[in-house]
């Protein structure tokens, strides 16, 4: 008898807190109400004709490959800036952890400035870029994957340090002891460790390139079929046609749909359990 009870109320006391429901709900409502009043709005009918007129096949090509540039951008020197976060002490790791962060805080369009002073014409190295690579990065195609590497590679660096951080290092320890060297066990027992965080971090680091705006329009410009990704089309059919608009924001949001919700339940939950 005194057991059951002791388990009932056990049982009471992990139920939900009723404080909770409430902010919960409304938060609901009100992340679902912008994407419910797109859709809403969104003229079908005359859908066929907005894609067609308004160019929207090119931009969202031109924005899916770039934002998959960017991400690969982002596992090469993210991941191993990751490690080094987590896992080695220097002087200065506080002021290297701050700069990595800059960019998440960062308004975008700030963003596109920093990077149009320090890639442009005039810029710190922008004399140095033109002279070994022949040309000048702002308003090309390759600006805008550096724009959105800037602003998405901190959401992978974030996610990936966590993950070393709290890895077994036992595993890697047995790995020494049998004779595997520093980058054999990076490679064959680190990496596979953390790899649901780092699929969790690309993913995030992709979607965030693919929304990228304010610095892919400044310092990438907004050409169509060469610079201008789909969110700076938004911005160029709304100053115009504002009724169309709400159609643009479609296939961004069926993309980011499908791909988030394969990856939630396989990748990223796990992730957030560890």
């Amino acid at each position: 008898m005194i057991g059951t009870r002791s388990r009932a109320r056990r049982a009471a006391g992990t139920g939900t807190p009723l404080v909770v429901v409430p902010p919960a709900v409304l938060a609901v409502l009100f992340l679902l109400l912008p994407t419910l009043a797109l859709v809403v709005r969104v003229p079908w009918s005359d859908l066929g004709r907005i894609y067609r007129d308004q160019q929207v096949w090119p931009a969202l090509r031109l924005s899916l490959e770039s934002s998959l540039e960017a991400t690969a951008a982002s596992l090469v020197f993210g991941v191993p800036l990751a490690w080094l976060l987590a896992r080695f002490r220097f002087p200065g790791m506080a002021v290297a952890r701050a700069i990595v962060t800059i960019p998440l805080v960062l308004p975008p369009v700030i963003g596109g400035v920093a990077l149009f002073d320090a890639f442009g014409r005039a810029g710190i190295v922008g004399g140095e870029f033109r002279s070994v690579f022949g040309f000048d990065l702002p308003f090309t195609y390759p600006a805008i994957v550096v724009a959105q590497t800037f602003v998405a590679m901190p959401f992978l660096v974030v996610t990936v340090e966590g993950a070393f951080r709290i890895a077994d290092r036992g595993v890697e320890e047995a790995a020494a002891t049998l004779g595997a060297s520093r980058t054999r066990i990076f490679l064959r027992v680190t990496l596979p460790l953390v790899a649901p965080a780092i699929v969790a971090g690309a993913v995030l680091c992709w979607a965030r390139a693919l929304g990228e705006f304010g610095a892919t329009l400044l310092f990438g410009g907004n050409s169509p079929e060469v610079t201008q990704t789909l969110p700076t089309l938004v911005l160029t059919v709304f100053a115009d046609q504002p009724a169309d608009a709400p159609a643009l924001g479609l296939p961004l949001i069926a993309v980011a749909l499908v791909v988030l919700g394969l990856l939630r339940d396989r990748w990223l939950r796990p992730v957030a359990a560890s």
